[in-house]
């Protein structure tokens, strides 16, 4: 009898996932099994939010590499102006969790574009995307793969130190002296940048031959404040915190032998970037200046509950979620350093993972939310954090529709169903550990739409958060989601949260009622939910 109900049930009917679907336009995946083909400007965006950092279960690092450059060498080719658009939209909104992608696909396009998207990414696209002297130095790094250094290159990289402002450039100049290989005096003598005033003059001097400016310009005081920062003595603490104060000292810019000291950390905690205090948690901790009852604890937590200073910091919650699996291990994934990490440090980094979404307002739908939790999803790390795979960064977004929907169901899944109950105040890290350690087995995407079929769950959105590398089963995805349609009466839609940069999906692009996301973009509960949104 269990045969029969089976076959009722739809659970052995339909297409094998070995095979492509008649009438549908599928390939096949990595996994030997039949999907679509993502589209080619959504595969676009799946780069530059995902990158190939890590690579997947079926496919390294580099090769994943290579495959999405190729693709985005075609696209430049095709539209390079349309390519620079998508770079500077996703970059400005901070969709991504880390700028390394956007910041090579710019450089891509002024190699590779015709004309007017070399100009164009040079100009307004550089100005964009490389907000920090950081992204101008990784900039240059790429941009060398792929053009020599003429006149358009130059000129933009004039134009990027012309346009901003002394002091902003010097704080620049300062905090990021020499990344990927290059620093601000390689640019210099490789851009020839001409110096309009004073000031700036004496900037240019610093960076290209280490002549510290006069007194007198307050724009160069950081300048000044740092040369003096190098030739203090080990035990002049005080004099230490004075500069950082007194000049804004950043991080960066500090001898390393006053980063263990509490009251230098103190003085910078004043003016650290929300980014850098993500990543100093840790150090902080370990140093002593957080502990349960201090006032700098107060003050870090006070900001991370701050949903406009988030915001404004442009916050990624993949990073929030990093700096939550990081101290909140309170041992370092990559060296030997270890920390008492702060309870209520660690609340405020929970709570800040939602802000960092934005405001979610609840649509009334009925959501089931399938995260995959097969042997591919616990391959590759997330944006190159150790510590976290696919599967785990799935059930933490999962956890954005669990709190903002009241009607919410998830389920997680391989080739069967795995329980996984999920409750609304469960702590973040409580469930990113729960779901490291399901099993890792085969892949089959239909069965959050089966599981609702069988068990008569009146779904308005399934939401599946998956690598898309799905083969197992004995119908296919889209068409399981068709067949529910048909035998419970409802209009369903499905919501596919890809969450590697490779080029499939199993949303089928025929289908209105169906939806590709791409997975860690900071934009994307709210896609979901104005896409689910019931008709009023």
């Amino acid at each position: 009898m269990n045969i029969f109900a089976k076959l009722f049930h739809g659970r052995t009917s339909g297409t094998s996932q070995r095979a492509p679907q008649p009438d549908r336009d599928q390939v096949r995946n990595d996994a030997d099994g039949y999907v679509y083909a993502l589209d080619a400007w959504d595969r676009v965006d799946r780069f530059l939010i995902l990158g190939s950092e890590g690579g997947t279960f079926y496919c390294g690092e580099r090769e994943l590499t290579v495959d999405n450059a190729l693709h985005l060498a075609t696209m430049v080719r095709e539209n390079g102006v349309r390519v620079v658009d998508r770079i500077v939209a996703v970059s400005e909104a901070g969709r991504a969790p880390k700028a390394s992608p956007a910041i090579f696909a710019l450089a891509m396009c002024a190699g590779f574009g015709d004309d007017a998207t070399r100009r164009y990414a040079l100009g307004r696209g550089l100005r964009a995307v490389c907000r920090t002297g950081s992204h101008l130095l990784e900039f240059a790094s790429y941009v060398e793969q792929f053009r020599g250094w003429g006149r358009g290159l130059r000129s933009g990289v004039r134009e990027w130190y012309a346009s901003t402002p002394v002091g902003d450039l010097a704080y620049q100049a300062v905090k990021y002296q020499n990344r990927s290989g290059f620093t601000h005096r390689d640019l210099m003598r490789l851009a020839h940048p001409v110096a309009t005033d004073e000031a700036r003059r004496a900037l240019y001097a610093w960076i290209v031959r280490g002549t510290v400016p006069a007194e007198g310009s307050s724009e160069l005081a950081l300048v000044r404040a740092f040369e003096r920062a190098k030739t203090l003595a080990d035990a002049d603490v005080d004099a230490c915190v004075a500069l950082i104060r007194d000049a804004r000292l950043p991080r960066e810019a500090v001898p390393t032998v006053w980063l263990r000291e509490p009251a230098v950390w103190e003085a910078l905690l004043e003016t650290i970037p929300m980014t850098a205090a993500l990543r100093n948690l840790a150090t902080m901790t370990r140093v002593g200046l957080l502990t349960p009852k201090s006032a700098a604890t107060r003050t870090v937590i006070a900001r991370l509950r701050d949903a406009e200073r988030l915001r404004k910091a442009r916050i990624h919650p993949i990073a929030v979620l990093a700096a939550l699996e990081t101290y909140g291990a309170g041992r370092s994934a990559r060296g030997d350093g270890s920390w008492t990490p702060v309870a209520p440090i660690v609340e405020a980094l929970d709570d800040a993972f939602y802000l960092a979404f934005g405001t979610l307002e609840p649509t009334g739908a009925r959501v089931l939310v399938g995260l995959d939790v097969s042997g591919s999803m616990s391959s590759g790390a997330v944006s190159g954090i150790p510590c976290l795979m696919p599967r785990a960064a799935s059930a933490a977004m999962a956890m954005t529709h669990v709190r903002s929907e009241e009607r919410t169901h998830v389920m997680a899944f391989s080739d069967r169903f795995v329980d996984l109950e999920v409750r609304r105040d469960e702590p973040l890290r409580e469930l990113v550990r729960r779901t490291q350690g399901l099993p890792f087995e085969r892949t089959d995407c239909a069965l959050p739409m089966l599981y609702a079929l069988e068990h008569r769950l009146a779904i308005d959105t399934f939401v599946v958060y998956t690598d898309n590398e799905t083969w197992s089963g004995t119908i296919h995805p889209d068409e399981a989601l068709r067949r529910y349609r048909d035998r419970m009466g409802i209009p369903a839609k499905l919501a596919v949260v890809g969450m590697t940069a490779t080029g499939f999906t199993i949303a089928d692009p025929n289908d209105a009622g169906m939806l590709d996301v791409v997975g860690f973009d900071a934009a994307a509960p709210a896609v979901i939910a104005g896409f689910g949104r019931p008709a009023a």
